[in-house]
């Protein structure tokens, strides 16, 4: 059985990447990207303080900047059928589709230092970033290095 998802498609029949039935669709150890806690927590804070409409944040990807992109972050009060959606310790962040291989295995923190207060994104496929930190330049996820490192059973659709 093939599923695809946001341009990847999954191999259901793919020995120990579906516990039990495979209509569950719940992949074991894939995720397009993790939360820290303290991203989780901010998160959580920013729902809370957006009101009763709010139910997390989309991440997705612009062209901008001088390095050519930019991680966009919005406010979610109504989720996108089309957005993946990653779950931690009660935040939810949603995934942009056309954001999906570009962040494949990131790690989105949340930091504060002296100067500024923000997300960042521990993010493999970034290739370089401009000196202000406030664009980057991403290359898409490489399937095949994510297969072979047994992430999932993935080919390009």
């Amino acid at each position: 059985m093939i599923r695809q998802q946001a341009g990847i498609t999954f191999n259901l029949e793919a020995p120990g990447l579906y516990p039990g039935d495979a209509k569950e669709m719940k992949p074991m150890g894939f995720a397009i990207m993790s939360l820290t806690d303290a991203a989780a927590n901010r998160v959580r804070s920013i729902v809370e303080n957006a009101g009763g409409e709010a139910k997390g944040i989309r991440v997705s990807i612009k062209k901008g900047g001088c390095a050519g992109m930019e991680y966009a972050i919005d406010l979610v009060t109504e989720p996108s059928s089309k957005d993946d959606l990653v779950e931690h310790e009660g935040a939810k962040v949603w995934v942009a589709p056309e954001a999906v291989l570009y962040l494949l295995g990131t790690q989105m923190d949340f930091e504060t230092t002296t100067l500024r207060s923000g997300f960042t994104f521990n993010n493999p496929n970034q290739t370089s970033a401009c000196g202000c930190g406030e664009s980057v330049e991403l290359k898409p996820a490489d399937l095949a290095a994510l297969a072979a490192r047994g992430d999932a059973v993935v080919r390009a659709s």
